[in-house]
């Protein structure tokens, strides 16, 4: 296929127009049929590994071995994302995906084995994810990307739910070994769709004199020693790992408001609506500029109502306390959008993949603070200064941009 234009929408980007770009759609359902298929494998290795084993720890690491290494993966391997031509590199990274899981589906596979393969999915990851943004900035230039960075968040939030409810139903009726080989297939149908859906466009740099390690870590250097980057990096990072506390105490606060599990069911769905939510209401009420103009104090409506968990509320209020902070997560738009600017075209998907991998290290970071500070205070206090803290953070890495409104 050759290389084509790129596939602007006509006029003012929305939602719809960038689902009429071809290419965006192919890179959409290959995200959906990814995250339903990772969802499916954590799930499943998580029971299959409890049944085999009896540890709740192995259990737990078929959840984390999916994220921890993703950094490693970044730091490492970042480079590749600017020196491999988009589609083939992310054709390549899906299939392989898909030989990993397959292989977690051999009849006898020890557990240490399937642990050590979900562990180099993480690894490859964050490259994955880094070369699929800067692909998207080629599919949907200027401010079509916010709309289809939002979009396939959006598809991937609302996969994950849907992903656990019906990896959880099929093993009730499918063995284990079949799950994950459906899993896999899921992966490599991924794998068909970039190919057959998205142009080769070349690489954006050729590989140079450094090597592919050494040319990471320099790029991650030189991506933080921008200040312009630096400040769109900690606003990426920073307000979702505080942002996360109610969830990670949904439990502990349901139990301080004598509810049961449909109230710890109901603390953490109203973050994720909320965000969904505040997304679809940016991209569709505000154009590129009003997304700008009112990055920060989105960002800040955050967490303006976490301080008043303070006061212990009662359930409805949490609730609808937490729903409506989260719809301040329409920043996001903004972000993606100076994010973009801020990126040297030659490391745009070294710069994407440290997002991508300081986003889910940060927010498992988040949740773990959250539980240890929760070991000394109550978690509505917690929550509280969770919100006290994070309104600080987003005035101190938001003043470069409250100065050019």
């Amino acid at each position: 296929m050759s290389t084509p234009a790129p596939a602007a929408p006509a006029g003012r980007a929305t939602y719809l127009r960038v689902l009429a770009v071809a290419e965006f759609r192919a890179l959409f359902a290959a995200e959906v049929l990814s995250v339903l298929a990772l969802v499916a494998v954590q799930i499943t290795l998580s029971v299959l590994v409890f049944e085999r084993t009896g540890s709740p720890l192995l259990s737990a690491l078929a959840f984390a071995l999916g994220f921890a290494p993703q950094l490693v993966g970044a730091a490492l391997l970042s480079a590749a994302a600017d020196r491999l031509p988009a589609r083939s590199l992310m054709t390549g990274a899906q299939a392989v995906n898909a030989a990993l899981v397959a292989g977690m589906a051999l009849p006898g596979a020890p557990v240490p084995a399937m642990l050590a393969l979900l562990a180099v999915t993480g690894l490859i990851a964050p490259v994955y994810q880094g070369c699929r943004a800067a692909a998207v900035a080629d599919v949907l230039p200027g401010d079509g990307f916010p709309l289809g960075r939002s979009l396939l968040r959006m598809a991937a939030q609302t996969a994950q739910i849907a992903g656990f409810g019906v990896g959880g139903t099929l093993l009730m009726v499918l063995p284990a070994r079949t799950v994950l080989a459906g899993a896999a297939a899921m992966m490599a149908a991924s794998a068909l769709l970039i190919l057959l859906g998205t142009a080769a466009r070349p690489a954006r740099r050729g590989s140079g004199p450094e090597r592919l390690v050494g040319a990471s870590l320099s790029g991650f250097a030189r991506a933080l020693r921008v200040p312009r980057l630096r400040s769109v990096l900690l606003l990426t990072w920073l307000p979702p790992a505080l942002g996360v506390w109610p969830e990670a105490l949904a439990a502990p606060l349901a139990h301080g408001m004598g509810g049961g599990p449909v109230l710890v069911g109901l603390l953490l769905t109203a973050g994720p609506v909320g965000t969904v939510a505040g997304e679809l209401l940016a991209g569709a009420l505000l154009d590129a500029e009003r997304r700008r103009r009112w990055m920060v104090p989105l960002a800040l409506a955050v967490f303006a109502p976490f301080p008043a968990f303070a006061a212990a509320p009662g359930p409805v209020a949490a609730v609808a306390l937490l729903g409506a902070g989260a719809l301040g997560f329409g920043y996001t738009l903004a972000l993606d959008a100076l994010l973009l600017e801020a990126a040297p075209e030659e490391m745009r998907g070294r710069v994407f993949t440290l997002s991508s991998a300081g986003l889910m290290i940060t927010q498992g970071a988040g949740f773990a603070a959250a539980g240890a500070v929760a070991e000394a205070v109550p978690p509505h206090l917690a929550v509280a200064a969770a919100g006290a803290v994070g309104l600080a953070v987003v005035l101190t890495a938001g003043r470069p941009f409250l100065r050019r409104r």
